[in-house]
């Protein structure tokens, strides 16, 4: 796909008001929204092998897609990207008609017995976008998306520290392994490809792989493909490109314990459900105390001016009563995660991190406990 601006001047395009709409709306996720470059507000409207292509950035990642009509001239322009997303929905007509001439310095707009002209941005200074005309991988895209799914939410929001805003993911032969930690949890997967995928040892941005997730649902493969920097990813009309984020992931294989003091395997289901119960009357950063004793599993939440909450499970347990403090958000990503009827749950202390996996798939998920004031 050549992603070249072009810099001749005119462009007119007739196109079905829904498919318009509908990619505009796919772009309009790479909007920036706390850029002061204007232009990064805007979407690029580029005439490509007789089609219309849509572009979007924020300089991390890139949105594109395509859709078919009367596309002719091989100008370019950048148009108000939230502004053309909304009124693109609302037009009267099947039928939209976009028209551009440098010497106006405006797209019109007209549909039905609507018409509009939206003030633009030139075209040349839009960011070049990275090119995806390059050797591309096919992979399943049930298992990319599943798991991504399993690890997105243990990365790290905090943007001071860029490494752990992003997941790990590496291919190796037929294997695939993600993993994210936001420094108090760790989330871990990995899974087995019908075919070797491309050499990849990259940090992709978390919001990058959510932001592709949400996009190719429902797709059978994805396209995988890296360019310099750069981590390419297509399915259908749609692509989305990414910068790789430099820096060293923390060594997870050394942050998993090789020994536990406590294994207990019980259903997930149950579990699950007795940890979102007590999570609600565990309120302004209260933590959810899990009490192990002879068969039975307490767990209780306390916040202090709200309530408190306590409930008991079955569990197969015969050792000495242990307690352990846990976030109630981190603990329910981490069995929300987990897939299968059961699910193990390793600790060591009330004071060393706790491993939840399943016997039915290779995810661990480690998380560390809050250690009280004495």
């Amino acid at each position: 796909m050549n992603t070249e601006i072009a810099t001749a001047p005119a462009l007119t395009v007739t196109c079905s008001r829904d498919k318009l709409a509908a990619a505009l709306g796919v772009v309009a996720r790479g909007l920036s929204t706390r850029s002061a470059v204007q232009v990064l507000t805007g979407i690029l409207l580029q005439p490509e092998e007789g089609r219309l292509m849509l572009a979007a950035t924020d300089m991390e990642v890139s949105l594109r897609a395509s859709i078919g009509g009367d596309v002719e001239g091989d100008g370019a322009v950048v148009v108000p990207g939230r502004l053309l997303t909304d009124l693109a929905k609302l037009l009267p007509a099947d039928k939209v008609s976009l028209s551009y001439e440098p010497a106006d310095g405006v797209l019109h707009v007209t549909s039905g017995s609507y018409s509009s002209k939206l003030n633009v941005f030139s075209a040349e200074d839009f960011p070049r976008l990275p090119v995806v005309d390059i050797p591309l991988h096919t992979v399943d895209a049930p298992t990319l998306l599943g798991t991504i799914e399993k690890v997105a939410r243990a990365a790290s929001r905090d943007e001071s520290r860029p490494v752990l805003t992003g997941i790990l993911v590496q291919f190796e032969g037929n294997r695939l392994t993600m993993a994210a930690t936001d420094s108090y949890r760790l989330s871990v997967k990995e899974t087995e490809l019908g075919e070797s995928g491309p050499e990849l040892d990259a940090i992709i941005p978390a919001r990058a792989l959510q932001e592709l997730a949400r996009l190719v649902a429902g797709a059978e493969t994805i396209a995988l493909g890296v360019q310099e920097n750069h981590v390419v990813f297509g399915a259908g009309d749609v692509w989305l490109t990414t910068r790789r984020i430099d820096g060293q992931f923390p060594n997870y294989k050394q942050l998993l314990p090789e020994t536990f003091e406590v294994e207990v395997t019980t259903e997930r289901g149950p579990l699950l459900e007795v940890i979102r119960r007590a999570g609600v009357m565990a309120q302004r950063n209260a933590p959810l105390r899990l009490r192990f004793s002879e068969g039975e599993l307490s767990v209780s939440a306390q916040t202090q001016d709200v309530g408190e909450a306590k409930e008991s499970l079955q569990i197969d347990y015969a050792g000495e009563p242990l307690e352990i403090w846990f976030n109630p958000d981190f603990l329910r990503d981490g069995l929300e995660a987990v897939a299968g009827d059961t699910v193990q749950l390793r600790l060591i202390n009330p004071l060393r991190p706790g491993l939840l996996s399943s016997p039915e798939e290779s995810f661990w998920y480690l998380i560390m406990p809050i250690r009280l004031p004495d």
